[in-house]
């Protein structure tokens, strides 16, 4: 009986990097699937609680922002124009959490076993989908409470959740790698998602700033989560939603540049996982 032996040799890693990570898919399967199950079945609420807090989060941006500030949704209902920009900013908030501790979680796999690790951080970022999945289910409720009808633009859809899986699976990269080395990132990574909801779009429109501010708007469309954000929007909203077109391209384009710099990093300082760890 002949048996396959895998043999590491000395630059062999590298050059098979990217073909290992499609042989190692399975374990890619299985870290997403531990960690959704972990999720769900080990807490008292559960999947209740995939839908509880954006649901709160969504009342009190409508009240704050829709009721007291009074600022205008066209003639989409605020709750809807608050919560198609809650599924993306909690997916990505979601994926910087759970990447940034991924690598730490899983350090006696990394110290003994080779395989890409890559693998860890990106599916930490499934995780964070199902999440979105989950909460989307209320963004179909509200519809239907307010009988609102999307239109052709929704089939754009999975083009921004493409965009916003680059952002989150970007900057999730950065902040895995980082936190390996300095542990610090830990207590960083909550203030970089709780700042980072104040300045981006999630309970107003851009259009407001681009309107009230114009001499501004470059400036707040470097923030990546902007053009992710307003694509959403277009998406589900259609014509109550106008997307700023130069904004848009220099927020899709920093995304771009978040996730091929992420990779280069995490490749960069890979190989010193298993040694720091």
């Amino acid at each position: 009986m002949h048996t396959k032996e895998l043999i590491i040799e000395a630059g062999r890693t590298e050059s098979q990097y990217w073909k290992d990570l499609w042989r190692y898919r399975e374990l890619f399967y299985f870290l997403a699937w531990r960690d959704i199950l972990v999720r769900y079945k080990q807490t008292v609420i559960g999947i209740a609680w995939a839908l509880i807090r954006p649901f709160l989060t969504m009342i009190v941006f409508s009240v704050v922002f829709g009721t007291l500030a009074n600022l205008p949704s066209g003639d989409a209902p605020y709750p809807i124009l608050v919560f198609a920009a809650l599924l993306p900013w909690q997916f990505f908030a979601n994926a910087l959490s759970e990447c940034s501790n991924s690598l730490i979680s899983n350090a006696n796999l990394i110290s003994k076993v080779y395989f890409p690790r890559l693998i860890v951080p990106t599916s930490a970022v499934i995780v964070s989908f199902v999440d979105f999945l989950v909460s989307g289910m209320i963004l179909l409720a509200l519809m239907a409470w307010y009988n609102f009808v999307p239109s052709w633009r929704i089939v754009t859809l999975p083009l921004f959740i493409g965009i916003a899986f680059a952002a989150s699976i970007g900057a999730g990269l950065w902040l895995a790698a980082l936190n390996v080395k300095y542990r610090d990132f830990r207590y960083i990574v909550p203030f970089i998602v709780q700042f980072g909801l104040y300045i981006s779009p999630v309970g107003f429109s851009s259009n407001i700033v681009f309107q009230r501010f114009p001499q501004w708007g470059w400036i707040y469309s470097l923030n990546p989560m902007v053009g992710v954000i307003d694509g959403f929007r277009w998406a589900i909203l259609g014509e109550e939603s106008n997307l700023y077109l130069p904004g848009f391209m220099l927020s899709i384009g920093l995304v771009v540049l978040l996730l091929l710099s992420g990779v280069w990093y995490f490749r960069k300082v890979e190989r010193t996982f298993a040694d720091v760890i």
